[in-house]
């Protein structure tokens, strides 16, 4: 008898507990703020909520219009306050269906498409829905659904194959193209700073504009900014629009951080060979590379396109990117140690998401760490800010007058005799020989021996050795 009554109460008692989770569940969620970005092609509405909830998304035309429905969500904030300009959104209007049904409509100047999803909450913000409304032209991946229910599972994407690289023409004269990313963006701010009101985001779009400025000064050469204002782009799409630009090189701007006030110094960093081939294991653990769980990605999976890009990632071409990348990284650093103090004095390697191009020598700059007082005011100030991009352009100037792609304005002036050919440099990458790097720049084995002083063919990784000056790389 006591026995039944135990399991009698145990069973009462599960019960409550069901009940209670099952009215937190089904308690609605209040939307506590909405915020508003721009891009180029987009634009994204991010609502702020207190707790998960489930969406749907359809358009209506005539006029055109999109339509939110919310459920178990109650509207806690003042919609009329979204600064509209420059969108095609012309009002958003809301009404509460039921106690805990509502409605978000969207009214709009010119048809869009729509993509949706939910974010678990993060470090820094708390549970999300997110609106992307395409531009029309510029409709959202085919692999995404126009909408997705909290708790849905991603949809695999496949990644974007590069486009075939055009033969170089013989005595071409075309620029060196230079893609700048400007590190973070729209809600994700990066990087926070003890100066009020100063965000990692702001100081690497800063120091981009500048960057570019100074490097279209320069005769041959051209730099297209990834990220041109406060807006949100995923790591993949940075590279994928760096890569559609014909860049000969990727340059990421970023801030450091750390737990401790104290840390200074700038740093350069390279993809490391670790980081390249077991990329799904390690880039969650990154700081930098949780930008798309903050920014929000939407339904990017890793598995599938991980397997395929670690098979792009072993290709040789990756090899000769990744010495290539430690090369112009160096230049860089050395530069940036003329006019502020360095972290490290050599090219660091890590994971970097934004760094995993195959094929586009690519390096990461951090200018400084935010997270201290003092390089915080710095890094705030437009003369900091000017030469640091003067650093960055001058190692760009002598990686590039040293390896000048075929083609290019640049390479004619070196194949001119105008410029000066002094000794070539090259960082060795894991996985290369000597005389694979003898055969890549087409000289002798025994000529590149004797240019290093070396007795055999033993090197090391990140050795730097020098290429004789008369040897022309092989392209």
């Amino acid at each position: 008898m006591g026995l039944v009554m135990r399991i009698g109460a145990l069973v009462t008692a599960v019960g409550v507990l069901l009940a209670a989770l099952a009215a937190e569940v089904l308690a609605a969620s209040d939307i506590r703020s909405v915020r508003l970005w721009r891009a180029p092609d987009n634009t994204r509405l991010v609502f702020d909520l207190s707790g998960p909830v489930q969406h749907s998304v359809f358009t209506l035309a005539a006029p055109d219009r999109i339509v939110i429905d919310v459920s178990g969500a109650k509207l806690a904030t003042n919609l009329e306050q979204l600064s509209l300009a420059n969108t095609p959104i012309t009002g958003v209007r809301s009404a509460q269906r039921s106690a805990d049904d509502l409605r978000v409509v969207i009214d709009l100047s010119a048809p869009v498409s729509p993509k949706s999803f939910t974010l678990a909450p993060n470090q820094q913000y708390g549970h999300r829905l997110v609106v992307d409304l395409f531009d029309q032209g510029s409709a959202p991946p085919a692999t995404q659904t126009p909408s997705i229910a909290a708790g849905a599972p991603p949809v695999p994407v496949t990644p974007t194959q590069p486009p075939p690289k055009l033969t170089p023409v013989p005595n071409g004269k075309r620029d060196i193209i230079v893609a700048i990313d400007a590190g973070h963006g729209g809600e994700d701010p990066g990087a926070l700073s003890p100066v009020k009101g100063q965000y990692e985001k702001h100081v690497t779009l800063a120091i981009s504009k500048e960057l570019q400025r100074q490097i279209n000064a320069e005769k041959g050469f051209r730099a297209e900014l990834v990220r041109t204002g406060d807006y949100f782009i995923p790591l993949r799409k940075r590279t994928e629009i760096a890569r559609k630009k014909g860049a000969d090189l990727f340059v990421s701007i970023h801030a450091d951080a750390a737990p401790r006030a104290s840390a200074f110094g700038a740093s350069v960093y390279a993809l490391s060979e670790r980081g390249a081939t077991s990329e799904t294991a390690r880039w969650l653990a990154d700081a930098e590379n949780q930008s798309d769980l903050i920014g929000g990605a939407g339904n990017v999976s890793l598995d599938d396109k991980d397997k395929m890009l670690a098979g792009v990632l072993l290709d040789l071409s990756m090899t000769a990117s990744l010495s290539s990348s430690l090369n112009v990284g160096q230049k860089v650093l050395s530069n940036m140690g003329g006019i502020t103090p360095l972290h490290k004095r050599r090219v660091e390697q890590a994971g970097f998401m934004v760094l995993k191009s195959p094929d586009i020598p690519s390096i990461l700059v951090e200018t400084g760490f935010i997270s201290n007082p003092n390089e915080a005011k710095k890094l705030h100030t437009a003369s900091h800010q000017q030469a640091l991009a003067r650093s960055i352009t001058t190692g760009v100037k002598q990686f590039f007058h040293e390896n000048p792609p075929p083609g290019t304005y640049v390479a004619w002036l070196r194949d001119e005799g105008k410029i000066a050919a002094g000794p070539r440099e090259h960082v060795v990458a894991r996985g290369e020989s000597l005389a694979l790097i003898a055969q890549r720049y087409q000289i002798s084995l025994a000529s590149l021996r004797s240019a290093n002083k070396l007795n055999g063919d033993v090197i090391k990784v990140g050795q730097t050795l020098q290429i004789p000056a008369t040897a022309l790389a092989a392209q």
